[in-house]
């Protein structure tokens, strides 16, 4: 009896190796079968879904739900966001004016445009969108979200957000509008510091302008504060073009990809650049993609010095695949992964700045300006009382005094900007050291 059970024991285990070892040796379905599966699938949802559906807008859904779980950036561009994407690129577009994305499944605002709608509606970056309108955005694709947001220009919207510093959902209201984006600004602090804004990266005239600022401001810049926050990136030409403005040798970035027919690496040019002042670089958590390549390649190379918070980690590269023979309608794909002149990757990891300072306004002892004092008062009040009611008229020189207070960062302004403040601070004590 004893001698039966051991021969069944090794009977069974016997089995169990050779199904093991079948299973491992056991070939993947060929193309040919995997091909006949979807096809099977296609056929019967076309056939026996519950609502009438015909087979071009299966297989739209099909595309769209493959590439939805790929990554969070691969997404298929149907006629209408095919076109809205290719105006984008002209710098005006309709909509609300936020970049949005998918961080662990839910539907995130990487960063508001700079004075747009959503911008000005109170809108900020790493708001979690819960609903649109009142549908909810639980398991919504980007596409589908997208599409609800879109609409007539001047038509009201609402979007219901969770914020970390909220303790319950909020509710905001915009009006949708023209886009206008003025992707690059610069005012000057104390005459001598040139501050660089660069909101996005979406049009093809962001180096050109920052080229255009410096020369302006060449003669009194002493050093260069570049100002990234709440950019959601945008064109990789432009961020190559912008670090290139500041440093002379070495690479930039580089991407590589599962076909090396995708890996690049891009080097800079000493004929490209502008000005070698020291800078320092303002980021946040709603920095992504091209203001992330900018800021890391500028750390990397240690031509400046990045303040502020981790930003969004945005780092891979996506290739417009059209999928149509007339052009209308196309695939974004993520090809590759952008790699620093370190060699690290962003994907998923941002940018670690040097010095991390939260958003904010400055703590300062309150200097009314109002202190005076007892032998001024008669002589004081006076003169607030002839600012009151003295009324007169604007000159064209007190219009062009007030343009170019326009182009001014006041003290006042730095003390509501914590991570400005800071930021100014640091590039002083450079421009002290460099001499």
């Amino acid at each position: 009896m004893k001698n039966i059970l051991l021969l069944t024991l090794s009977f069974v285990l016997t089995i169990s190796l050779f199904a093991k070892e079948m299973q491992e040796v056991q070939p993947e379905p060929t193309r040919l079968e995997s091909y006949t599966k979807l096809q099977k699938v296609l056929a019967a949802v076309e056939m026996l879904y519950v609502e009438d559906m015909n087979l071009s807008k299966i297989v739209d859904k099909s595309i769209s739900g493959l590439l939805h779980e790929l990554d969070a950036h691969s997404s298929m561009l149907n006629k209408e966001s095919y076109k809205d994407m290719q105006v984008e690129t002209k710098g005006e577009f309709g909509g609300l004016g936020i970049v949005i994305g998918q961080r662990d499944g839910a539907l995130t605002i990487i960063s508001p445009i700079d004075d747009t709608p959503a911008f000005k509606a109170g809108v900020e970056s790493g708001d979690i969108i819960l609903k649109i309108d009142e549908q909810s955005t639980i398991n919504m694709t980007l596409e589908d979200a997208v599409d609800l947001m879109r609409g007539k220009v001047g038509t009201p919207i609402s979007i219901t957000v969770v914020r970390k510093s909220e303790n319950k959902p909020i509710k905001i209201d915009i009006i949708r509008d023209i886009i206008k984006i003025q992707s690059v600004y610069a005012k000057t602090i104390n005459e001598d510091i040139l501050y660089l804004r660069i909101s996005s990266f979406m049009d093809m005239k962001v180096a050109s302008e920052l080229r255009k600022y410096i020369k302006e401001h060449k003669a009194k810049t002493k050093g260069i504060i570049l100002d990234l926050r709440n950019n959601p990136g945008g064109q990789l030409g432009q961020a190559i073009d912008t670090v290139d403005l500041f440093v002379d040798k070495g690479i930039i970035v580089s991407q590589k990809g599962r076909d090396e027919k995708d890996d690049e690496v891009f080097n800079a040019s000493s004929s490209n650049t502008a000005t070698d002042v020291p800078m320092v670089v303002l980021v946040n958590g709603g920095s992504a993609s091209a203001s992330e390549i900018v800021a890391g390649g500028l750390q990397d190379s240690k031509r400046a010095i990045v303040i502020g918070e981790t930003t969004f980690g945005k780092g891979s590269v996506q290739r417009i695949i059209p999928i149509t023979d007339d052009g209308s309608e196309a695939i974004k794909l993520t090809i590759a992964k952008y790699y620093l002149p370190s060699g690290r990757t962003i994907q998923a990891k941002g940018i670690i700045p040097d010095i991390t300072v939260a958003p904010g306004e400055v703590v300062s002892r309150d200097e009314s300006a109002f202190k005076i004092k007892e032998s001024d008062m008669r002589n004081h009040l006076e003169e607030e009382l002839n600012k009151v009611d003295t009324k007169k008229k604007k000159t064209k020189e007190d219009e062009k005094k007030e343009q170019d207070a326009k182009k001014i960062i006041t003290k006042e302004q730095v003390m509501k900007d914590n991570q400005l403040k800071s930021a100014l601070d640091i590039l002083k004590s450079l421009i002290i050291i460099k001499g």
